[in-house]
């Protein structure tokens, strides 16, 4: 398997939120990622897909909780979201695809 797809794996969407954008303007983007991948993985992953230079990675860990819809009960899905913080000069429009 390629690196490329490798690091598709690791990076599954953009989280684009109101928080998100409240980092993304400290030079910090916001990534779904998958729940194995681990904090230099995600940094290799972003650093090769996008063409910039990474500073720092944190993760955070959401857990599913029960919602009900329509009566009937559900569980959302336990996500695991990385805030990827920049070097100086480098950004990443998550608006455009890749």
């Amino acid at each position: 398997m390629s690196d490329k797809i490798k690091h598709y794996d690791v990076i599954r969407k953009p989280v684009i939120t109101e928080k998100a954008t409240m980092a993304s303007e400290h030079g910090a983007v916001v990534f779904e990622v998958s729940k194995d991948a681990s904090k230099p993985e995600i940094k290799a992953a972003v650093e090769d897909l996008f063409n910039v230079k990474v500073k720092a990675v944190n993760t955070t860990i959401t857990k599913g909780k029960a919602k009900r819809f329509r009566g009937i009960m559900g569980r959302r899905n336990t996500v695991k979201k990385a805030y990827v913080t920049l070097e100086e000069g480098n950004t990443i429009d998550v608006t455009t695809g890749l």
